[in-house]
């Protein structure tokens, strides 16, 4: 049953179904079903499964292989940025699901057209800059609505931490790392210090 939707290496939302011995199986939203073997749920050894997965628990997903039988999926593969940019955007269709349900009465199936030619947080970028896109999906009047309601809806301001080590073994180190560190402070980014060659860079 393999879905020509999706490819390997797709980052996928999944409901965990059941747990049968060492094998997990999941519901691949809108694409059907999959698995997730054991060494795939998480590097090193697990103590204690359910700490990842629990039947009804919603995770994120790296596509492994697709095969007419089966989708082999993996849990510990995604990254952090992964699992947060697919969290953001499946939030993202869901509230455009939630505006669109007050102008047409087929929110999905317009969802879906959009998803074929745009990610919907593109879209939703896009469509605020040119409200004359929502057109090629509703009527004038409905996309006069939608843009009405979008530019309603502003963005709310996020902010990105992550850690990072940064060392250098040439004679001119020092330089080299300050010459780094100030061109991501030039994107308006916060750099600290945290000891032993390890940083801490903040964005909103």
């Amino acid at each position: 049953m393999s879905k020509p939707r999706l490819k390997e290496d797709d980052i996928v939302l999944c409901i965990v179904k059941k747990i049968e011995g060492a094998t997990v199986f999941v519901e691949i939203e809108g694409n059907g079903s999959g698995t997730i073997v054991l060494s795939e749920i998480a590097a090193g050894r697990i103590r204690n499964l359910r700490d990842y997965v629990s039947p009804n628990k919603r995770i994120v997903c790296k596509v492994l292989k697709i095969s007419p039988a089966n989708i082999e999926l993996s849990l510990r593969r995604v990254t952090a940025g992964e699992r947060e940019e697919a969290l953001e955007a499946d939030k993202k269709e869901k509230t455009l699901a939630s505006i669109l349900k007050t102008i047409v009465s087929n929110p999905k199936e317009i969802i879906e057209k959009i998803k074929e030619s745009h990610s919907i947080s593109d879209f939703l970028e896009e469509a605020r800059e040119i409200p004359k896109l929502l057109e090629e999906f509703l009527t004038k009047e409905q996309a006069e609505k939608l843009s009405s309601l979008l530019s309603q809806k502003k963005e709310k301001e996020k902010s990105i931490k992550r850690t990072f080590n940064l060392s250098s073994n040439s004679p001119r180190g020092l330089e080299d790392i300050k010459s780094i560190l100030s061109l991501e402070k030039d994107k308006q980014a916060e750099i600290h210090y945290l000891g032993a060659s390890k940083f801490s860079i903040e964005k909103k």
